[in-house]
């Protein structure tokens, strides 16, 4: 048994399927069955049930689960350890880091601690890789609803709408919820900050297709084949040659947190929030 076992366990879980978890970690859907069929070699037992569309614990995997995210949970506070005697502060993210903001935000934390480079690291997890150890604090754009961690607003972001320039709405300056209805929208039900919730019953798009992080998803959109919506974030740093961004004008605004281990508080933590929050208010 060993850690990449278990977090491919994990991933298949939270996933759903074989396919999704090897997007999530960056591996082949073999790969990601052989180790999942490893795990269960070396532990004498059935952890899923298998079947061409999803996949289901077994009672066995039920328990085995608590057990292997504890393990990795163990195993990202080492790391977290071990990472405070380096000499950068990691910044996790899903999509668009702090938008506009990131530069200047950089800049402004490089006077202040020219000694400590402000890193930004993109991670496509629920956490934006706080809970697996590559980032020290992040930017997250969905509520964080869990106990271990500490979060603190940082500003708020108008919604954009995202299509094809060849779209008929590429030709409107502003959009509105209602101009979705008609068509099929892309989302990361994952990490993504649009679920269908935004509009009232019976008036949003009547499509949904779920992609995995936001180059599959503006590719998907530059092909036509959906619209989108997202945080003006994206639109600052994700410009993509065929799409088009268009502020949504009765659409809510989107709250971006910072958020970090309640346990360990990195250093200077309190100077990263108030520079993000200067930023987002100027």
């Amino acid at each position: 048994m060993d850690l990449r076992q278990l977090r491919a366990f994990v991933a298949v879980v939270d996933a759903g399927t074989f396919t999704d978890a090897a997007r999530e970690l960056g591996l082949t859907q073999a790969s990601v069955s052989r180790a999942v069929a490893a795990l269960e070699a070396s532990l004498g037992v059935r952890l899923l049930q298998r079947s061409t569309r999803h996949v289901a614990l077994t009672a066995t995997g039920t328990q085995v689960l608590a057990g292997a995210r504890r393990v990795l949970d163990e195993v990202a506070h080492l790391h977290r350890i071990a990472s405070q005697s380096q000499t950068e502060l990691r910044v996790g993210y899903a999509w668009s880091a702090l938008g506009k903001h990131t530069r200047r935000v950089q800049k402004a934390w490089a006077a202040a601690h020219p000694g400590l480079p402000l890193v930004f690291v993109q991670s496509n997890s629920l956490t934006a890789g706080l809970a697996e150890g590559t980032a020290d604090v992040a930017v997250v754009r969905k509520a964080l609803d869990d106990p271990r961690f500490e979060t603190a607003l940082l500003g708020t972001e108008r919604r954009y709408g995202v299509v094809a320039t060849d779209n008929p709405l590429a030709r409107k300056r502003s959009l509105s919820l209602a101009d979705f209805s008609r068509y099929g929208i892309a989302v990361d039900d994952r990490t993504g900050t649009t679920t269908v919730d935004l509009w009232k019953p019976g008036a949003a798009p009547a499509v949904v297709r779920n992609t995995h992080g936001v180059d599959e998803w503006l590719t998907l959109i530059a092909a036509g084949q959906a619209v989108g919506m997202t945080s003006e974030a994206t639109a600052s740093l994700n410009p993509r040659p065929g799409v088009a961004y268009r502020a949504v004008k009765d659409a809510p605004p989107i709250a971006v947190w910072l958020a970090w281990w309640k346990d360990e508080p990195p250093r200077y933590v309190n100077d990263l929030i108030t520079l993000a929050c200067d930023a987002y208010r100027a």
